[in-house]
């Protein structure tokens, strides 16, 4: 079961990296969606991804595994508050709004758990 365990926290981190790796690749892009209504603009889309970086080397590695996670929670719920909600009304983005809404409410949920099943060591 420990392999489980491992595998899964892995599994985990990984799309946080490459999500975090997206924002510095596709950074105009990130621009683009954020320009409008978020603070910092360009700014914000760098330290969002350098902290979803963080968070993924961090839970992957099971360094600071618990405040990654907890850091990494209160950042998906920022998500949510501020696109995802949001973006239930705008009527031509409601459908995937939703679903990013679930996913990321999902993640959050797991980054929790993990958060509290790991002790500092």
């Amino acid at each position: 079961m420990k392999h489980l365990s491992t595998i899964g926290r892995i599994l985990f981190a990984l799309p946080f990296g490459i999500l975090g790796l997206n924002h510095f690749i596709m950074y105009n892009y990130y621009v683009g969606l954020v320009s409008s209504f978020i603070p910092g603009g360009g700014f914000t889309v760098i330290i969002t991804g350098l902290a979803l970086i963080a968070a993924s080397v961090a839970i992957a590695a099971k360094k600071l595994i618990q405040i990654a996670c907890l850091l990494l929670a209160l950042l998906l719920l920022v998500f949510i508050c501020t696109i995802h909600i949001p973006g239930l009304f705008e009527p031509g983005s409601a459908n995937i709004a939703m679903i990013e809404l679930f996913k990321d409410t999902a993640l959050m949920g797991g980054a929790l758990m993990i958060a509290g099943m790991y002790k500092e060591e």
